[in-house]
């Protein structure tokens, strides 16, 4: 089986930090995916304390700009809790020409070479707005995967989903890149609008079986995260897609 991962994004309302930990762990998470809140005055130290007790490990982070651009302060940060890849996951500036795309792959890119020496890769997290073409007829999501083949991908399949796009045609073409999948699903039209029209993994509309079979078996993505960007109850989303990956074989 799989060493699934929690993006702790989708928990960012619970009130303790230490009690959804501890909660995942008893589910039978092993990993978690950190988000760029969480390292707000954090304790690295106290946090990989409470990682190691519950036994479970942070591989990857979602960290924004400017904050991934300390790169001293933030590789720091990184080593002392485990973190082995770097999503930068949004920007501000959603739309753009060539030339806005392209600068970001090249930040993203020098950024890498930054972050090496410490051990830690860097890559990008998409959304939907990477599949809106430019003037020029060009794919944002092309543009910034290749300014080099060292950028990471942490491919959210939903969001290409929503993006009007094949998961399977993306996955593919940037198979090379890609290390992590977002694993999230999509509630049915008209469904769960208090959860801005998202689902419990396994409890809407994307064939994550078919997908995960060809993840797993034509990439090397390691790390599988799952993730609800607002749910009511993030125990019950933990929970319920958990027992969805594990009857699929995962």
């Amino acid at each position: 089986m799989l060493d699934l991962s929690y993006q702790l994004y989708s928990a960012r309302k619970a009130p303790a930090l230490a009690d959804v930990l501890r909660y995942l762990s008893q589910l039978g998470y092993r990993q978690v995916e950190g988000y760029g809140g969480l390292f707000t005055n954090l304790d690295a130290k106290g946090l990989r304390a409470d990682l190691d007790r519950l036994h479970l490990a942070m591989p990857t982070a979602h960290v924004g700009f400017p904050q991934i651009e300390d790169v001293a302060a933030t590789a720091k940060t990184a080593n002392t809790i485990g973190i082995k890849t770097i999503f930068v996951p949004a920007l501000q500036q959603r739309v753009g020409d060539d030339a806005h795309w392209k600068d970001l792959g090249a930040r993203l890119a020098k950024l890498g070479e930054a972050y090496a020496p410490h051990g830690i890769a860097i890559g990008w997290h998409n959304h939907d707005f990477e599949f809106k073409p430019t003037t020029t007829g060009a794919m944002p999501l092309d543009l910034i995967l290749g300014a080099s083949p060292k950028i990471q991908w942490e491919a959210d399949v939903a969001w290409i989903v929503k993006g009007g796009q094949d998961p399977v045609k993306w996955l593919m073409k940037y198979v090379g890149q890609l290390t992590a999948v977002h694993v999230k699903d999509i509630a049915k039209a008209g469904e769960a609008k208090d959860e801005d029209g998202w689902a419990d993994v396994g409890h809407g509309t994307i064939d994550w079986k078919s997908l995960l079979a060809t993840i797993t078996g034509k990439t090397k993505a390691k790390y599988f995260v799952m993730e609800h960007d607002n749910p009511s109850d993030p125990h019950r989303f933990a929970e319920r897609s958990l027992k969805s990956m594990r009857a699929m074989g995962y």
